[in-house]
């Protein structure tokens, strides 16, 4: 079985530059780390490597080089081989754009049995490139798991939960997950292991490789969502006082929330 975990590089604060021009998030390889919830996803994609026979695990993510990090923490927990898939081409992609890349980087590689990614990324908290990822592939897809209950030959069973209730779900491979926070606990990078990959070179992956090489179809010139303004929010605070009655209160506070466009 071949397991390929979706892992993405993130800033790891709110002091993060934008460039105005692109609207879209300068990313130089400084003040970043793991997705937070990519850690419960590769810890899952092991989980289903325990449970399943001559399983393997690779991870692979999009960005700039020095994303190849993050492929490097994912070896140094356990992940048998990583991959990194890079172009200017790619650069500026919307939620889709990022999503067909990543499907075009799975069908390059070829012969998956699970994917697993994790339910969203703190920089853009859509929680929808996993799914679009499995549209792109044509594959079922479960999202928000939290356990793996087992492995079949040809299937898993896993359990998810929402908001308000849980399912168990049996899922023909091949297929996607998503994996929630709380299931899992990531484990800790192996020392020994970081030392038996210290001289790895991540291999890279670039437009030229992929199964569609139209340019058209990746970056901002695959994004049918553009950044229209982006600006920092205000930190003023309008104060009003109100010496009425309850009841002229209440018809008071209702029309300056009907005039803000509140209600």
């Amino acid at each position: 079985m071949k397991i390929i975990s979706c892992i993405k590089q993130v800033p790891a604060s709110s002091n993060v530059d934008v460039d105005p021009d692109t609207g879209v998030l300068i990313r130089d390889g400084n003040n970043v780390k793991m997705n937070p919830y990519d850690l419960y996803s590769l810890e899952a994609s092991y989980a289903i490597q325990a449970k399943a026979k001559d399983a393997k695990t690779h991870a692979i993510t999009m960005g700039p080089p020095s994303a190849s990090e993050v492929l490097k923490e994912a070896l140094f927990m356990g992940t048998d081989d990583a991959s990194l898939i890079s172009d200017r081409a790619f650069a500026g992609a919307d939620v889709l754009a990022t999503a067909y890349t990543l499907s075009q980087m799975i069908r390059y590689i070829g012969g998956y049995d699970v994917i697993v990614c994790g339910k969203q990324t703190t920089d853009g908290d859509t929680a929808q490139v996993g799914p679009e990822i499995a549209e792109f592939l044509g594959i079922p897809h479960v999202p928000y798991v939290k356990d793996i209950i087992s492995v079949e030959h040809d299937a898993l069973i896993v359990k998810s939960t929402y908001d308000d209730y849980e399912e168990i779900v049996k899922i023909k491979t091949p297929c996607l997950i998503t994996i929630d926070k709380g299931g899992f606990v990531p484990r800790l990078p192996s020392y020994k292991r970081k030392m038996s990959f210290k001289n790895n070179k991540i291999p890279m992956v670039s437009l030229k490789d992929l199964p569609d090489q139209n340019p058209d179809h990746y970056g901002l010139n695959g994004s049918p969502t553009q950044v229209e303004e982006i600006f920092p929010p205000s930190n003023d605070m309008d104060t009003v006082t109100i010496n009425q009655t309850p009841e002229k209160t209440a018809d008071t506070l209702i029309d300056i929330l009907k005039e803000r466009r509140y209600v």
